[in-house]
Protein backbone atom coordinates (compact mmCIF):
# COMPACT_ATOMS: atom_id res chain seq x y z
CA UNK A 1 0.00 0.00 0.00
CA UNK A 2 1.19 3.72 -0.81
CA UNK A 3 -0.07 6.83 0.11
CA UNK A 4 -0.97 9.95 -2.02
CA UNK A 5 -2.70 12.95 -1.58
CA UNK A 6 -5.49 13.50 -3.13
CA UNK A 7 -6.35 16.91 -4.59
CA UNK A 8 -9.67 16.81 -6.06
CA UNK A 9 -13.23 17.13 -3.92
CA UNK A 10 -14.84 13.80 -6.41
CA UNK A 11 -12.64 11.78 -5.22
CA UNK A 12 -12.19 12.16 -1.77
CA UNK A 13 -16.83 12.44 -1.48
CA UNK A 14 -16.80 10.20 -3.98
CA UNK A 15 -14.95 7.38 -1.66
CA UNK A 16 -17.05 8.36 1.80
CA UNK A 17 -20.04 8.40 -0.22
CA UNK A 18 -19.74 4.50 -0.31
CA UNK A 19 -18.60 4.13 3.40
CA UNK A 20 -21.21 3.25 6.02
CA UNK A 21 -19.18 4.36 8.92
CA UNK A 22 -18.48 8.43 8.79
CA UNK A 23 -19.14 11.56 10.05
CA UNK A 24 -19.09 15.20 8.24
CA UNK A 25 -15.14 15.77 10.07
CA UNK A 26 -13.91 13.79 7.57
CA UNK A 27 -15.96 16.13 4.62
CA UNK A 28 -14.08 18.33 2.05
CA UNK A 29 -15.76 20.95 2.93
CA UNK A 30 -14.81 20.36 6.98
CA UNK A 31 -11.23 20.21 5.62
CA UNK A 32 -11.89 23.71 3.82
CA UNK A 33 -13.42 24.89 6.80
CA UNK A 34 -10.40 24.42 8.84
CA UNK A 35 -8.01 26.09 6.37
CA UNK A 36 -10.18 29.73 6.12
CA UNK A 37 -9.20 28.80 10.17
CA UNK A 38 -5.67 28.88 9.31
CA UNK A 39 -4.89 25.43 10.13
CA UNK A 40 -2.90 23.31 7.46
CA UNK A 41 -4.17 20.40 6.83
CA UNK A 42 -3.33 17.10 4.48
CA UNK A 43 -6.26 14.68 2.41
CA UNK A 44 -4.52 11.48 2.57
CA UNK A 45 -5.53 8.54 0.55
CA UNK A 46 -4.16 5.42 1.27
CA UNK A 47 -4.08 3.04 -1.99
CA UNK A 48 -3.74 -0.78 -3.15
CA UNK A 49 -2.61 -0.22 -6.37
CA UNK A 50 -5.04 1.70 -8.14
CA UNK A 51 -7.79 1.03 -5.78
CA UNK A 52 -8.37 3.68 -2.92
CA UNK A 53 -8.99 1.69 0.31
CA UNK A 54 -8.87 4.67 3.20
CA UNK A 55 -8.51 8.43 3.54
CA UNK A 56 -7.52 10.24 6.16
CA UNK A 57 -7.36 14.19 7.10
CA UNK A 58 -4.98 15.30 8.85
CA UNK A 59 -4.89 18.77 10.57
CA UNK A 60 -1.66 20.44 11.98
CA UNK A 61 -3.07 21.72 15.61
CA UNK A 62 -0.81 24.47 16.94
CA UNK A 63 -2.07 25.22 20.80
CA UNK A 64 -0.21 26.64 23.97
CA UNK A 65 -0.23 23.16 25.19
CA UNK A 66 1.64 21.42 21.69
CA UNK A 67 1.44 21.10 18.55
CA UNK A 68 0.25 17.62 16.72
CA UNK A 69 -1.51 16.03 14.14
CA UNK A 70 -5.29 14.70 14.30
CA UNK A 71 -6.93 12.73 12.49
CA UNK A 72 -10.73 13.67 13.31
CA UNK A 73 -13.08 10.54 13.43
CA UNK A 74 -10.57 9.09 11.15
CA UNK A 75 -9.13 7.57 8.68
CA UNK A 76 -12.24 5.93 7.53
CA UNK A 77 -11.48 3.19 5.04
CA UNK A 78 -14.30 -0.13 3.88
CA UNK A 79 -11.90 -2.60 5.17
CA UNK A 80 -8.81 -3.72 6.21
CA UNK A 81 -7.89 -1.58 9.51
CA UNK A 82 -5.23 -2.75 10.73
CA UNK A 83 -3.15 -2.25 7.54
CA UNK A 84 -4.43 0.93 7.06
CA UNK A 85 -3.53 2.22 10.98
CA UNK A 86 0.10 0.77 10.26
CA UNK A 87 0.48 2.18 6.86
CA UNK A 88 -0.68 5.76 8.05
CA UNK A 89 1.06 5.39 11.23
CA UNK A 90 4.78 5.15 9.08
CA UNK A 91 3.45 8.30 7.34
CA UNK A 92 2.58 10.72 9.71
CA UNK A 93 5.48 9.42 12.42
CA UNK A 94 7.88 11.23 9.09
CA UNK A 95 5.53 14.44 8.90
CA UNK A 96 5.08 15.26 12.38
CA UNK A 97 9.00 15.22 12.81
CA UNK A 98 8.89 17.63 9.27
CA UNK A 99 6.34 19.96 10.94
CA UNK A 100 7.74 19.52 14.67
CA UNK A 101 4.51 17.93 16.09
CA UNK A 102 4.95 16.30 19.71
CA UNK A 103 2.60 13.84 18.53
CA UNK A 104 -0.10 11.88 16.95
CA UNK A 105 -3.85 11.92 17.67
CA UNK A 106 -6.15 9.86 16.00
CA UNK A 107 -10.04 10.06 16.59
CA UNK A 108 -11.24 6.95 14.96
CA UNK A 109 -15.52 6.45 14.18
CA UNK A 110 -14.19 2.54 14.63
CA UNK A 111 -16.68 0.34 16.67
CA UNK A 112 -15.26 -0.09 20.04
CA UNK A 113 -14.19 -3.84 20.63
CA UNK A 114 -11.25 -5.70 22.18
CA UNK A 115 -9.84 -5.88 18.22
CA UNK A 116 -10.42 -2.61 17.26
CA UNK A 117 -8.31 -1.44 20.84
CA UNK A 118 -5.65 -3.63 20.15
CA UNK A 119 -4.82 -2.68 16.93
CA UNK A 120 -3.46 0.81 18.53
CA UNK A 121 -1.82 -0.59 21.37
CA UNK A 122 0.12 -3.19 19.60
CA UNK A 123 1.40 0.24 17.34
CA UNK A 124 2.50 2.14 20.63
CA UNK A 125 -1.02 4.11 21.18
CA UNK A 126 -1.92 5.42 24.45
CA UNK A 127 -5.79 6.96 25.21
CA UNK A 128 -6.20 10.20 25.09
CA UNK A 129 -6.12 12.29 27.96
CA UNK A 130 -9.37 14.16 26.13
CA UNK A 131 -11.75 13.42 23.18
CA UNK A 132 -11.27 16.23 20.94
CA UNK A 133 -14.91 14.73 19.15
CA UNK A 134 -17.32 12.81 20.14
CA UNK A 135 -16.28 9.15 21.01
CA UNK A 136 -19.61 7.94 21.45
CA UNK A 137 -23.17 9.14 19.57
CA UNK A 138 -26.54 8.43 19.82
CA UNK A 139 -27.91 7.34 16.14
CA UNK A 140 -31.36 6.90 14.44
CA UNK A 141 -32.43 5.29 11.36
CA UNK A 142 -34.57 7.69 9.92
CA UNK A 143 -35.70 5.32 6.68
CA UNK A 144 -39.04 4.38 8.20
CA UNK A 145 -41.77 6.91 7.59
CA UNK A 146 -42.81 9.91 9.74
CA UNK A 147 -45.57 8.44 11.58
CA UNK A 148 -43.33 4.94 12.16
CA UNK A 149 -40.42 7.26 13.83
CA UNK A 150 -43.18 8.90 16.01
CA UNK A 151 -44.63 6.02 17.42
CA UNK A 152 -41.37 4.60 18.48
CA UNK A 153 -39.73 7.19 20.70
CA UNK A 154 -40.43 7.42 24.09
CA UNK A 155 -44.30 7.89 25.45
CA UNK A 156 -43.01 10.86 27.58
CA UNK A 157 -41.59 12.40 24.25
CA UNK A 158 -44.77 12.20 21.72
CA UNK A 159 -46.30 13.49 24.98
CA UNK A 160 -44.26 16.18 24.88
CA UNK A 161 -43.70 16.95 21.25
CA UNK A 162 -47.75 17.13 20.57
CA UNK A 163 -48.03 19.58 23.56
CA UNK A 164 -45.29 21.88 21.42
CA UNK A 165 -47.09 21.51 18.04
CA UNK A 166 -50.61 21.90 19.93
CA UNK A 167 -49.31 25.48 21.20
CA UNK A 168 -49.99 28.40 18.55
CA UNK A 169 -47.66 30.39 20.06
CA UNK A 170 -44.43 28.14 19.03
CA UNK A 171 -43.27 28.67 15.85
CA UNK A 172 -40.29 26.87 14.24
CA UNK A 173 -38.46 28.63 11.60
CA UNK A 174 -35.44 27.72 9.07
CA UNK A 175 -32.75 30.09 8.12
CA UNK A 176 -29.83 29.85 5.75
CA UNK A 177 -28.53 33.57 6.64
CA UNK A 178 -25.56 34.33 7.51
CA UNK A 179 -26.08 36.80 9.68
CA UNK A 180 -28.75 34.86 11.89
CA UNK A 181 -25.19 33.28 12.96
CA UNK A 182 -24.82 36.46 15.00
CA UNK A 183 -28.27 35.43 16.85
CA UNK A 184 -27.31 31.88 17.35
CA UNK A 185 -23.84 32.36 18.95
CA UNK A 186 -25.46 35.29 21.08
CA UNK A 187 -27.60 32.57 22.68
CA UNK A 188 -24.91 30.14 22.59
CA UNK A 189 -22.99 32.31 24.87
CA UNK A 190 -25.65 33.57 27.23
CA UNK A 191 -25.86 29.63 28.11
CA UNK A 192 -22.57 29.34 28.63
CA UNK A 193 -22.14 31.76 31.27
CA UNK A 194 -25.15 30.02 33.25
CA UNK A 195 -23.63 26.11 32.23
CA UNK A 196 -20.28 27.17 32.43
CA UNK A 197 -18.57 25.91 29.15
CA UNK A 198 -16.51 27.33 26.52
CA UNK A 199 -18.18 28.37 22.88
CA UNK A 200 -17.59 28.22 20.04
CA UNK A 201 -16.58 31.58 18.89
CA UNK A 202 -18.65 33.62 16.72
CA UNK A 203 -16.03 33.47 13.85
CA UNK A 204 -15.78 30.00 14.04
CA UNK A 205 -19.74 29.33 13.88
CA UNK A 206 -19.87 31.66 10.64
CA UNK A 207 -16.93 30.01 8.90
CA UNK A 208 -18.29 26.71 9.60
CA UNK A 209 -21.83 27.49 8.20
CA UNK A 210 -20.62 29.54 5.46
CA UNK A 211 -18.22 26.37 4.26
CA UNK A 212 -21.18 23.86 4.51
CA UNK A 213 -23.63 26.21 3.22
CA UNK A 214 -21.98 26.00 -0.34
CA UNK A 215 -23.08 22.74 -0.58
CA UNK A 216 -26.59 23.49 0.72
CA UNK A 217 -25.17 21.30 3.68
CA UNK A 218 -26.22 23.45 6.23
CA UNK A 219 -29.18 24.71 8.51
CA UNK A 220 -30.21 26.81 10.99
CA UNK A 221 -33.35 25.90 13.30
CA UNK A 222 -34.95 29.03 15.42
CA UNK A 223 -37.83 28.07 17.93
CA UNK A 224 -39.70 31.21 18.91
CA UNK A 225 -42.52 31.64 21.43
CA UNK A 226 -44.51 34.57 21.02
CA UNK A 227 -41.72 35.92 18.52
CA UNK A 228 -39.41 35.35 21.05
CA UNK A 229 -36.39 32.74 20.39
CA UNK A 230 -36.33 29.96 22.84
CA UNK A 231 -34.34 27.66 21.45
CA UNK A 232 -32.17 27.18 18.27
CA UNK A 233 -29.93 24.30 16.57
CA UNK A 234 -27.06 23.82 13.98
CA UNK A 235 -27.63 20.59 11.65
CA UNK A 236 -25.25 19.85 8.85
CA UNK A 237 -26.53 17.49 6.13
CA UNK A 238 -23.99 15.45 4.46
CA UNK A 239 -23.72 12.09 2.76
CA UNK A 240 -26.87 10.59 3.47
CA UNK A 241 -26.40 11.46 7.23
CA UNK A 242 -28.27 14.89 9.47
CA UNK A 243 -26.08 15.77 12.07
CA UNK A 244 -27.16 17.75 14.90
CA UNK A 245 -23.89 19.75 15.72
CA UNK A 246 -24.57 22.76 17.67
CA UNK A 247 -27.63 23.46 19.89
CA UNK A 248 -29.34 26.25 22.75
CA UNK A 249 -32.51 26.62 24.80
CA UNK A 250 -33.02 28.66 27.06
CA UNK A 251 -33.86 27.61 30.62
CA UNK A 252 -36.68 30.24 30.65
CA UNK A 253 -38.81 28.52 28.17
CA UNK A 254 -38.06 25.07 29.48
CA UNK A 255 -41.86 23.96 30.64
CA UNK A 256 -42.98 24.82 26.70
CA UNK A 257 -40.93 21.67 25.11
CA UNK A 258 -39.80 23.41 22.44
CA UNK A 259 -36.16 21.51 21.64
CA UNK A 260 -38.52 18.61 20.87
CA UNK A 261 -40.31 20.62 18.20
CA UNK A 262 -37.05 21.58 16.96
CA UNK A 263 -35.67 18.47 16.91
CA UNK A 264 -38.50 16.80 15.25
CA UNK A 265 -38.27 19.38 12.38
CA UNK A 266 -35.00 18.74 11.65
CA UNK A 267 -35.30 14.58 12.16
CA UNK A 268 -38.35 15.51 8.65
CA UNK A 269 -36.24 17.46 7.08
CA UNK A 270 -33.45 14.95 7.22
CA UNK A 271 -35.61 12.80 5.56
CA UNK A 272 -36.73 15.14 2.33
CA UNK A 273 -32.89 15.53 2.04
CA UNK A 274 -32.71 11.47 1.76
CA UNK A 275 -30.53 11.17 4.88
CA UNK A 276 -30.93 7.72 5.78
CA UNK A 277 -29.20 8.20 9.55
CA UNK A 278 -29.65 11.25 12.27
CA UNK A 279 -26.59 11.41 14.05
CA UNK A 280 -27.55 13.11 17.59
CA UNK A 281 -24.08 14.02 17.80
CA UNK A 282 -22.54 12.85 21.73
CA UNK A 283 -23.61 10.77 23.90
CA UNK A 284 -23.14 9.13 27.60
CA UNK A 285 -24.33 6.75 29.53
CA UNK A 286 -26.54 8.22 31.77
CA UNK A 287 -27.21 5.04 33.87
CA UNK A 288 -23.62 5.35 34.55
CA UNK A 289 -22.75 8.58 34.48
CA UNK A 290 -25.56 10.31 35.48
CA UNK A 291 -23.37 13.44 37.01
CA UNK A 292 -21.98 14.03 33.56
CA UNK A 293 -22.74 17.36 31.76
CA UNK A 294 -24.29 15.52 28.67
CA UNK A 295 -26.40 13.03 30.46
CA UNK A 296 -28.98 15.57 30.53
CA UNK A 297 -29.08 15.91 26.92
CA UNK A 298 -28.90 12.24 26.29
CA UNK A 299 -31.31 11.47 28.30
CA UNK A 300 -33.45 13.80 25.73
CA UNK A 301 -32.16 12.53 22.34
CA UNK A 302 -32.71 9.27 23.35
CA UNK A 303 -36.71 9.98 23.45
CA UNK A 304 -36.73 9.99 20.13
CA UNK A 305 -35.39 6.43 19.59
CA UNK A 306 -32.38 4.70 18.18
CA UNK A 307 -29.41 3.46 19.51
CA UNK A 308 -25.76 3.71 21.24
CA UNK A 309 -22.68 3.90 18.47
CA UNK A 310 -19.64 3.53 20.85
CA UNK A 311 -16.20 4.90 18.99
CA UNK A 312 -12.65 3.50 19.67
CA UNK A 313 -11.53 6.05 22.35
CA UNK A 314 -9.39 9.22 21.49
CA UNK A 315 -5.86 7.92 21.03
CA UNK A 316 -2.43 9.33 20.79
CA UNK A 317 0.74 8.03 19.69
CA UNK A 318 3.77 10.14 21.36
CA UNK A 319 6.74 11.60 19.00
CA UNK A 320 9.07 13.83 21.45
CA UNK A 321 9.00 13.80 24.85
CA UNK A 322 7.18 17.06 24.71
CA UNK A 323 4.05 15.01 24.83
CA UNK A 324 4.34 14.15 28.14
CA UNK A 325 3.55 17.70 29.14
CA UNK A 326 1.01 17.95 26.76
CA UNK A 327 -0.99 15.10 28.46
CA UNK A 328 -0.26 16.53 32.00
CA UNK A 329 -1.87 19.53 30.62
CA UNK A 330 -5.07 17.89 29.88
CA UNK A 331 -5.28 15.65 32.17
CA UNK A 332 -5.33 18.22 34.56
CA UNK A 333 -8.26 20.13 32.39
CA UNK A 334 -9.95 17.31 32.38
CA UNK A 335 -10.55 16.60 35.77
CA UNK A 336 -11.45 20.32 36.60
CA UNK A 337 -14.23 20.09 34.20
CA UNK A 338 -15.84 17.11 35.59
CA UNK A 339 -15.31 15.30 32.00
Amino acid sequence: MEIKEILEKEEWEGFLARCKEKTFLHSWQWGEFQRVMREEIWRFGIYDGASLKAVALVIKVVAKRGTFLLVPHGPVSLHSQKEIIKVLLTHLKNLAKDQDASFIRINPIWERTKDSEEIFSNLGFRGAPIQMHPEASWKLNITASEEQLFSQMRKTTRYLLRQAMANEDIVIEQSTSLGDIATFSNLHEKVSLRQTFVPFSREYLEKEFEMFLKDNDVLLFFGKYKGEIAAASFVVFWSGIGFYHHAVSLPEFSKLSIPHLLQWEALKEAKKRECVVYDFWGYVNPKTQPKHPWAGPTLFKQGFGGEAKLYVKTQDYPVSPKYWLTAFFETVRRMRRHL
